[in-house]
């Protein structure tokens, strides 16, 4: 059996109503020598079925339980045979025949290490969270002059870089941020692919926004090396909301979306708390750790 030019990692649970469209969308690409690994967290709706029908060289499932983001990927990067694996969510769908040809193309150049391709948010995507993907991904995207930003919904790794060091087990939600931070400090680049698109979105319930974001603060406290004094209530949750609520507002006001604020509101709060509380969380396990001597 001949190498192949690509592997496609896929992690699933329990989004059959995407995967009819995702599993056929990868097999249309016009970029033809991949094989196909997937990773199912214990789906229950049919998702396996569909898995099944397209055949991939390894279908892995596990317990929900057992799912960690960095294990499972550390594992799909050790089960991939090609040079070069690009990840995709079961829940993210190619919308061109190129996407995966376009994201891949600049991996073959060795001092690229990762590489992101372009998000855009299904038809019933909330305001709150359609302008967090436009603020992240849109044709003026605030995300290129942040620090930092990484996204692993749709992206693409080299292996070689990979091997190196692989994703921190230790995380929940931030190991793919925390990842490609130490490539680019390594002296790598991880670059954007603005024309390889992908439909996806979530409409998380306040205590699913409070969860993930909780989650995300925490992985944030757990590596936090700065003072601990630029986290405050007034910085954080306060002043956080109300500059999270200026973007809502244009947003809403350029989509004519203006009635969907009060539930902006109720979000971004939510969202700011769980950010403070997350981020004190994960601070005082970091202090617990013992530290090697």
């Amino acid at each position: 059996m001949s190498t192949p030019a690509l592997s496609i990692a896929v992690r699933s649970f329990n989004e059959a109503w995407a995967l009819k469209d995702t599993l056929p969308a990868i097999a249309a690409q016009d970029f033809t020598d991949w094989e196909l690994i997937v990773i199912d967290s214990g789906s229950t709706d049919g998702s396996q079925d569909l898995i099944r029908a397209a055949q991939p060289a390894h279908f892995i499932q596990i317990e929900p339980h057992e799912y960690n983001p960095g294990r499972v990927m550390n594992r799909a990067m050790r089960l991939a045979r090609a040079d070069r694996v690009i990840f995709l969510n079961s829940d993210a769908t190619p919308q061109h025949r190129e996407w995966l040809s376009r994201l891949s193309a600049p991996l073959l150049d060795p001092q690229v290490a990762a590489v992101f391709g372009r998000q855009i948010p299904r038809t019933d995507c909330e305001a709150v969270y359609a302008c967090d993907y436009d603020r992240c991904f849109g044709p003026k995207r605030e995300s290129a002059r942040w620090d930092h930003f990484f996204s692993m919904v749709s992206s693409g790794l080299r292996k070689d870089v990979w091997s190196r060091r692989g994703f921190d087990e230790a995380l929940q939600l931030s190991e793919d941020d925390e990842y490609t931070r130490w490539c680019r400090a390594q002296g790598f680049e991880v670059l954007y692919v603005p024309d390889a698109i992908v439909m996806h979105s979530h409409n998380y319930t306040l205590p699913q926004a409070y969860k993930r974001s909780f989650g995300m603060a925490r992985d944030i406290g757990y590596g936090w090396r700065g003072p601990a004094t630029q986290w405050t209530w007034l910085r954080t949750v306060l002043l956080g909301t109300l500059s999270d609520l200026r973007h809502d507002v244009r947003f809403c006001a350029r989509h004519g979306r203006l009635g969907e604020l009060p539930h902006a509101v109720r979000v971004r709060w939510r969202q700011r708390q769980a950010k403070l509380d997350g981020f004190r969380k994960g601070l005082a396990e970091q202090t617990a750790t013992p530290k090697e001597a």
